[in-house]
């Protein structure tokens, strides 16, 4: 084969052999991430309570396995509040959930401003007691 041959059969693509291989490497892993709505949403309800006074920093943080917005009164403490999306209970419980710091989980469904919403109702509770 010529060298131009050559060079006509690389520019046309892969070969066979080159596909086959690539067909048997695993894919790398993906990291689960907030979509641009889902970020427009939280941030919403993040720069409300901000402007209240009562929130201060936030964390974004992209796994493997899900992805979580921690909320912070302040920096050096543990998250007031974690949101997380996690995928892999998108068919069971839903995707979405809201964590208080013990663990809790208070609100946890398949459509994140209704998940959201626990985070409006827990600033009425603190002002009736």
């Amino acid at each position: 084969m010529s060298e131009s041959e050559e060079s006509r059969m690389t520019r046309s693509g892969p070969t066979n052999s080159q596909m086959a291989v690539a067909q048997n490497r695993p894919s790398p892993p993906q990291q689960i991430a907030f979509n641009r709505h889902e970020l427009g949403a939280i941030l919403r309800v993040y720069g409300r309570k901000v402007a209240e006074g009562e929130w201060r920093d936030y964390a974004i943080d992209h796994m493997m396995e899900k992805a979580v917005f921690s909320i912070f009164r302040r920096t050096s403490e543990v998250p007031l509040y974690r949101i997380e999306k996690n995928p892999k209970l998108a068919r069971k419980q839903g995707a979405y959930s809201v964590i208080a710091p013990g663990g809790m989980i208070l609100k946890r469904g398949h459509d994140l401003a209704k998940v959201l919403r626990v985070l409006d109702k827990r600033r009425h509770l603190s002002v009736v007691v």
